[in-house]
């Protein structure tokens, strides 16, 4: 944790700077996506049906294309506000990065995953079907583009700005992350409450990896393969990204809360292999 709090107290922090910073970034990064939106229906360079498609994940490329374009525009504003608002550098709040703990986030959560999936499987069978199409090559390009930048931002925000400053209040890591992953569910709410359940124990999980880890790295490759997972392998018929053309299409809908289950049971994975281990620091003592 002493890495974490170390980058955490770089900059000003009270409490009401934080706040403002808050604010500036929400505002700043929502008007500058909606006068990009507003540009492109106005200057009528770009067909209305393709300003139309970016709200539909049937449309792959231009649906993925312009959620990436919407949270650069937040990643940037919040960025911004929070260099001249609190005076924290962009690395200040990444932290500790190294790609090997991104390789290590994104190929564990892999394996629960597809582990979560084979379960499925053989409890409904007929519930999954193959449904590439000529599609699906351009989907994965676009969607490793939008899904990235968008999970980053989430990290950035929650995992790094925010727990930085939850943990700087509260003192202890659990208190911090409880709050940090409350607020990242809540904005999975208007997506249901199996969603929303399983956003706010990812985020609880995911805010205290960061700090034991002291940067963003294991939870960004963690995030990034949870979405592409959905939007890319298998699609769920009920979820955010139905019909998007990934390679399979799932359809089971009394599976519902057995995957919500099973997804928070898994979490317990890559909490165990980061948490469940000293620091490198005390393992040399």
């Amino acid at each position: 944790m002493s890495d974490y709090l170390d980058y955490a107290r770089r900059g000003r922090n009270a409490w009401w700077l934080y706040l403002l910073a808050g604010l500036a970034g929400a505002v700043g990064g929502i008007a500058v996506s909606s006068v990009i939106g507003v540009a492109l229906v106005l200057s009528r360079t770009v067909p209305q049906q393709v300003v139309l498609d970016l709200m539909q994940p049937s449309h792959p490329v231009n649906f993925f294309l312009g959620n990436g374009v919407v949270f650069a525009a937040l990643l940037v504003a919040f960025a911004l506000a929070i260099r001249l608002i609190q005076a924290k550098r962009f690395g200040d709040i990444v932290g500790d990065w190294r790609w090997g703990r991104f390789a290590a986030g994104f190929g564990l959560w892999s394996l629960c995953l597809a582990a979560m999936t084979a379960a499925d499987l053989m409890l409904r069978p007929g519930g999954f079907r193959w449904s590439a199409n000529g599609q699906t090559g351009a989907l994965a390009v676009a969607a490793l583009f939008g899904l990235g930048v968008q999970t980053f931002t989430e990290e950035f925000v929650f995992r790094g700005w925010l727990t930085q400053g939850l943990l700087l209040a509260t003192k202890r890591p659990l208190p911090a992350a409880l709050i940090s992953g409350l607020l990242f569910g809540a904005l999975h709410i208007p997506n249901g409450v199996p969603q929303w359940a399983n956003a706010t124990l990812f985020g609880v999980v995911a805010a205290l990896i960061a700090i034991r880890t002291g940067g963003l790295a294991f939870t960004f490759g963690l995030h990034l393969i949870n979405n592409l997972f959905g939007a890319v392998v298998v699609v769920s018929a009920s979820d955010v990204f139905h019909g998007a053309p990934g390679l399979f299409t799932q359809s089971t809908p009394g599976l519902m809360w057995w995957d919500v289950i099973a997804g928070v049971a898994l979490l317990a994975v890559p909490a165990v292999f980061v948490l469940g281990r000293r620091p490198a620091r005390q393992r040399l003592e």
